[in-house]
Formats: C-alpha cells, sequence, structure tokens
C-alpha cells in the first residue's frame, strides 16, 4: 500500500501537467468575435465521415442574429439553458442536480452543459465523453463569456446546431424541414427544432420519434407562454399546427446515401440574398428578448435532456 501511493500521486501529477498543457495549446476564441471572419471547422455525417462546415457569413445558411426569431431564441434558451442570461458559461446548480440524477440512475444519463458549453463543444472538440475533454469544454465556455456577448454566443449556437443529417443550423434546418428562411417560421416551428436539439440522430429524430418531438415542442410552448414570450392566444394556435414532414424521408435517405456539402463559400450561393450588416451590440449583453418575466417569476428548469447532444 505505501508503495501504490506514491505511484498514484506521481500519476496524478503527471495527468495534471498534461491537462495544464493541452488547456495552454487550445486555440484563440478571439476570432469568433469577428462577424465578418468565417473559420472551417470538422463535423462527422451520419456514416461518420469528416466533412467541412463553415461557420461565418461565407456558409450560405448563415443566419444572423437580426434574421433570428426572438421565438426561435426563446425555445432554445428555455428548453436548454434556463440560466443563459444569468451565468457566466458554465451552470453550477445544473451540474449539482445532473450529478445527483446520473447517481441515482448509476448512468450518465444527464448532461448539465450550458449553451456556452455547446458551442465551445460543436466548434472546437469531440464529442468523445472523458474528463479530460469536459475540462477543455469548461475552460473554453468561460474564455468565451470573457471575449463574447452572450448574443454573439447564441447566434453562434443557433448556426452550428445539428439538426438533421448534414443539417447544421436553423438556417438550413428552416429550408429543409418548412421549405422557408427562419425569419418565417411559426412558434409551433421553432419550438418543433428546439426540442430536436438533444438528440437529432436519434432520440429526437422525427422521422423516428415524432410523437416525442411532438410532446417536447408542447412542452416549450407552454414554458414559452409561461414566460410570456408568446401570448395565450399564439399558444392556442400553435398547439393545432403540426408541421408537415410528410414526404422528407425521402429527401433524408437521399442525404444519408449522397450528402449535400456544407462548406458553402458565397460564390456557390448566389441565388441566397447576402446576409445583413449585424447590428451594433446592445449596452447588455444578449440579443433583443421579448419582454423578461417579472424578476418574481423564477424561470423553468431547462427541460430534461436525453439525447446525444450533450
Amino acid at each position: 500500500m505505501k508503495k501504490i501511493v506514491p505511484i498514484l500521486l506521481v500519476l496524478l501529477t503527471l495527468y495534471l501537467a498534461y491537462i495544464v498543457i493541452s488547456l495552454a495549446i487550445l486555440p484563440p476564441v478571439s476570432e469568433l468575435a469577428d462577424r465578418k471572419q468565417s473559420i472551417t471547422i470538422t463535423v462527422r455525417d451520419w456514416q461518420g465521415n469528416e466533412r467541412p462546415l463553415v461557420v461565418g457569413p461565407k456558409n450560405r445558411y448563415w443566419t444572423p442574429t437580426n434574421r433570428i426569431p426572438p421565438e426561435m431564441k426563446w425555445a432554445v434558451i428555455l428548453a436548454e439553458d434556463s440560466n443563459f442570461y444569468r451565468h457566466d458559461g458554465i451552470d453550477v446548480k445544473a451540474i449539482k442536480q445532473a450529478i445527483k440524477y446520473d447517481l441515482e440512475k448509476k448512468s450518465l444519463a444527464k448532461g448539465a452543459s450550458t449553451i456556452t458549453q455547446q458551442v465551445a463543444k460543436n466548434i472546437y472538440l469531440s464529442r468523445e465523453k472523458t474528463i479530460t475533454r469536459k475540462l477543455k469544454e469548461v475552460y473554453l465556455a468561460w474564455r468565451m463569456e470573457q471575449e463574447l456577448t452572450k448574443g454573439r454566443i447564441l447566434e453562434l449556437y443557433l448556426n452550428v446546431a445539428e439538426l438533421g443529417p448534414m443539417v447544421y443550423g436553423i438556417g438550413h434546418a428552416s429550408r429543409y424541414y418548412f421549405g422557408k428562411p427562419p425569419a418565417e417560421m411559426t412558434p409551433r416551428e421553432c419550438a418543433f427544432l428546439a426540442a430536436m436539439l438533444p438528440g437529432p440522430r436519434v432520440a429526437y429524430n422525427p422521422y423516428r420519434n415524432l410523437g416525442k418531438v411532438l410532446r417536447r415542442s408542447n412542452m416549450i410552448l407552454r414554458t414559452m407562454r409561461a414566460k410570456g414570450v408568446i401570448s395565450t392566444e399564439e399558444y392556442q394556435v400553435a398547439l393545432g399546427q403540426e408541421p408537415n414532414i410528410r414526404g422528407l424521408q425521402h429527401k433524408v435517405d437521399t442525404t444519408l446515401q449522397q450528402p449535400p456539402p456544407v462548406q458553402l463559400p458565397l460564390s456557390s450561393a448566389q441565388s441566397a440574398p447576402p446576409p445583413s450588416p449585424a447590428p451594433s451590440e446592445p449596452t447588455q449583453t444578449g440579443p433583443t428578448p421579448p419582454p423578461e418575466p417579472a424578476p418574481s417569476q423564477e424561470p423553468p428548469p431547462a427541460a430534461t435532456p436525453s439525447g446525444e447532444n450533450k
């Protein structure tokens, strides 16, 4: 036993040194602050093949924050990270709840990633579930909160989130599923896309589990009504709607056989209108959302994720 302790200390020291070096060589996040700049990242398609994805205005589907409906922003915030405007990249309370839940279930069933952490993972990291990757994710999220506004972080998230087979971002997803640009989406369609986020490949794949996606979108709509994002009348109208995705299974099958390019420079998107210049940043971070609920009302807990994205 006495011999084992020094060995464990040496191994722990080496691991900590590895972590420090790994964090030190992570790329700078300051490049993400420039809304005119595009970077190319690597994503994996549903067959496991690596493919390039352009993040920024050179992607024909890029949707600047002023073209994203407030209902879409709030659907995502209320479903994925209800404390988005309160935390500094890491939601300690959510982490404690996730640890408690996972211990009770004896599994890693529940994640506690904030929107900022998900942006860090989607742009810079892999999907491997390791302590090292999680530490990198937390560190990058902390740096993003220091150098980017909340509005910019949300804009990045809504443009890189996976929402189908080689469908990344709401600009592509709104056209892929509904045949319209994001600005024309209804509250039901916004909630529908937000409901897919935890697991568009399996758990919340609308072609496999449409009922499950609709139930989660109904829950998101209820929360949006409770928080004053939509009116009672808009809520009732939304409940009476069901996104028409019939006939798209063939499109999905075709996409899986021949994944379309996702690195789309402006030269290949002449038919797409150029993005409007991003509005100047408000004095307070974040987009210009619908009126906040009364201060006496605490925001609801984020919807329990049960898919792959976290």
